[in-house]
């Protein structure tokens, strides 16, 4: 027997496995990547050396304002790394210039007081001008062009007036974008509910090209990339974190550029070969990933394309706010099929995609092929039985459930973190 261990909220759950049965173990070699420097050296590093740009302290000299955009309560982004370095850099050569920091909560709720306090710590909180973007807000929004989907771009209205914007992220695995960070930050970070709408329509996310790791020929990619160019993002600063959620990476300077620097980086370390099983054992990652159900889909994708067709998806995932979108909840909870949604939301238009249908139409693309069993101790197990999956309080009754399914001798593939690797 050898014990396997999964984030789960700001802990980890085991369960502990025959190996005669385990197919392997698919993890990022990020995890475990030791860094030469400290984080804030990496992070001090890369700003010293900005990837095909001006520096930092070029682009702030004789501006008035700016605006920094940052990751919201849903990435583990380590502001408390980043966040006073830019601001220490900056006000070294411009001390007057008047700062805000937006940050990009995309389609997400705002982020609370508390989670602030925790994000960036007490003092910058109470120091800085930090506004939550509102998707919904639309007089705080200005149309800067047409995306190539044919969406209207329009963006917060601080982003687009300011005389520099900038931003911090973190890079990731996606599982429709290719990778986070970057250009992300302004499409959907920043940008109304009508450009997000666009941008992820039925469409794009059926796109073979719309998958974790994909960019060259990504249409998700290209509207979010014009977003960023035409809102004249000028300058990223991106991190890659370890399973510790610290700094292993830092990269700087053009959106595209420094982008595809780190990008690539987490690619060479977390592609993996997909190891075709029965039954399939992850999880989102933990804290704050595992938040909801509505996030915990992308650690299922992982899921997905290493579980033999018709096998069980088993997600440790804490889901503590349950599902995180009611429209996410009414349509997979009142759906007659998976393919039903599938064939409902296939062929509508770009410009009529409804709030929530990407997440829909990819839980339903993996509920059309696969058994869900999401592991919870803090969730509504009747929340997870409305949406068509099956509740278990721990790793080991999941895991009986699912060999209920598959038989006693099925075939298992572990995904400790299914958020950061790229099955291929």
């Amino acid at each position: 027997m050898k014990t396997y261990s999964f984030p789960y909220d700001y802990k980890s759950v085991d369960v502990s496995i025959d190996e005669r049965f385990v197919q392997g173990v698919l993890v990022s070699n990020a995890a475990a990547y030791k860094a030469e420097k400290s984080p804030a050296e990496l992070v001090e590093d890369a700003l010293d050396h900005p990837i095909n740009s001006p520096s930092l302290e070029e682009l702030v000299a004789g501006k008035r304002n700016m605006v920094i955009i940052t990751s919201d309560h849903t990435r583990p982004m380590p502001s408390k790394v980043t966040l006073p370095i830019l601001l220490r850099r900056i006000r070294a050569v411009n001390p007057t210039i008047d700062i805000t920091i937006l940050i990009a909560t995309g389609f997400h709720r705002p982020m609370s007081h508390e989670e602030m306090v925790n994000r960036f710590g007490e003092d910058l909180v109470k120091t800085e001008n930090i506004i939550n973007h509102d998707s919904e807000d639309a007089a705080n929004m200005v149309e800067i062009g047409t995306l190539p989907s044919g969406g209207k771009c329009v963006i917060n209205r601080l982003a687009v007036e300011t005389e520099l914007l900038i931003s911090e992220g973190l890079i990731n695995p996606h599982f429709f974008a290719g990778f986070s960070g970057g250009r992300k930050s302004v499409l959907p970070g920043v940008a109304s509910k009508v450009t997000v709408l666009a941008n992820h329509c039925a469409e794009f996310i059926e796109s073979e090209h719309s998958r974790t790791g994909k960019i060259d020929e990504n249409p998700i990619h290209k509207d979010m990339l014009y977003a960023a160019r035409t809102a004249n993002l000028q300058f990223i600063l991106n991190v890659v974190i370890d399973s510790k959620k610290e700094i292993i990476k830092a990269v700087a300077g053009d959106c595209v550029d420094a982008h595809k620097a780190g990008y690539e980086f987490i690619r060479s370390l977390s592609s993996v070969k997909a190891m075709p099983a029965d039954i399939v054992i992850t999880s989102n990652g933990g804290y704050p990933s595992d938040q909801n159900l509505y996030q915990s889909v992308k650690g299922m994708t992982a899921g997905e394309a290493s579980c033999k067709d018709g096998g069980v998806i088993i997600i440790a995932a804490s889901c503590k706010e349950g599902h995180g979108g009611e429209a996410l909840y009414e349509a997979i909870k009142n759906m007659e099929s998976p393919q039903q949604i599938l064939n409902d939301i296939h062929g509508v238009p770009r410009n009529e995609t409804k709030p929530y249908q990407w997440k829909i139409q990819i839980l339903a693309r993996i509920l059309n092929h696969f058994k869900v069993i999401v592991v919870t101790e803090d969730c509504d197990h009747q929340v997870i039985c409305d949406m068509h999956m099956t509740p278990a309080s721990t790793l080991e009754e999941a895991l009986g459930i699912a060999r209920g399914i598959m038989g006693e001798d099925a075939s298992i593939t572990i995904i400790p973190n299914g958020s950061t690797v790229i099955v291929e």
